[in-house]
């Protein structure tokens, strides 16, 4: 039998369901609980499947099963199958009610409090009907989880210098500069002319020098001849960058998008520094070879008008 007439005839879109079902729960019995059919039919399906295949697909032991390596390469093609069944549906949806439907989007912190506002505002000003679905996710570490597991379509945000992962496919929206900034009210507000240097012995609020963020603030100190300080409190929540800073005594450094959209809510102030700085590069980021959807197509479009008048 040759591989196609074993895809047509005996792989069916339901057996790869329940091994998707079987993988995410890691048991048989939980499986056939979650799709409502009876345990003995979730186990034929399997074991007709893994005669079909000719491999092993799971693992059986005390505690319930685990994927082979089999299992693993089935359960990525199933995952795309299914997605790219879903990205079809979303098509007919667009076709029939072009101004309407469910869009997920992957977001960062910092693009939170930057750019996605404005964008989003824009948007759903063009398609109010649609209903945008974020989801916090986190890149300064190179994860990108969400989206190679197909929770989201895209996710927007800051973007490595370097892109690892062959997955994925990443769109530069633009590039920007960091800002030195420190509280409304804060002693350094006052000062006329700033160096780097001045501020070296001063409370900072930075990310980790081992994130991606943290890395190019490094290289900012380096550039300027100053020894990266120890920050007092070393984070990547911008959120609490931006109250610890607002309270007047500590500073730090943060993009120019974030000071720009955030800076007069959170009570910032951009200092006079001026540095020979590595610029962030804010984009889109996406999984290559995957359908993405027409309204995913126009937040893209969006996003691109916005990032060209930043």
């Amino acid at each position: 039998m040759d591989w196609t007439d074993r895809i047509g005839r005996r792989v069916r879109l339901r057996d790869l369901h329940i091994v998707l079902a079987v993988a995410e729960r890691g048991s048989m019995a939980k499986a056939s609980a979650h799709l409502a059919i009876s345990h003995p039919v979730v186990s034929k399906t399997i074991t007709d499947l893994e005669r079909t295949l000719g491999v092993q697909l799971f693992d059986r032991n005390a505690k319930g099963v685990e994927l082979t390596v089999y299992g693993r390469a089935l359960l990525k093609c199933g995952v795309t199958v299914f997605d790219e069944m879903r990205q079809g549906l979303k098509q007919i949806e667009f076709l029939t009610h072009p101004n309407s439907g469910d869009l997920g989007i992957g977001c960062t912190e910092i693009a939170v409090a930057g750019i996605l506002p404005g964008i989003t505002d824009r948007f759903l000003k063009k398609y109010p009907a649609v209903n945008l679905r974020m989801v916090l996710t986190d890149t300064a570490m190179l994860e990108f989880n969400e989206l190679r597991d197909r929770k989201v379509e895209l996710q927007i945000g800051r973007m490595p210098k370097s892109f690892p992962n062959d997955e994925l496919m990443a769109e530069p929206l633009f590039d920007e500069p960091f800002l030195a900034v420190a509280g409304a009210r804060s002693p350094w507000s006052r000062r006329p002319r700033l160096k780097l240097a001045d501020l070296a012995e001063a409370p900072w609020v930075l990310p980790p020098y081992d994130s991606v963020p943290g890395a190019l603030i490094r290289e900012i100190f380096v550039a300027a001849g100053v020894p990266p300080p120890r920050p007092s409190v070393a984070t990547l929540s911008i959120e609490l960058t931006s109250k610890l800073l607002s309270a007047g005594r500590y500073v730090g450094l943060l993009p120019r998008s974030v000071v720009r959209f955030s800076a007069k809510r959170a009570g910032l102030t951009t200092l006079p520094v001026r540095f020979d700085d590595p610029h962030i590069a804010v984009g889109i980021v996406t999984v290559k070879n995957r359908t993405l959807s027409p309204l995913a197509g126009r937040f893209i479009e969006c996003a691109r008008e916005l990032a060209s008048a930043t």
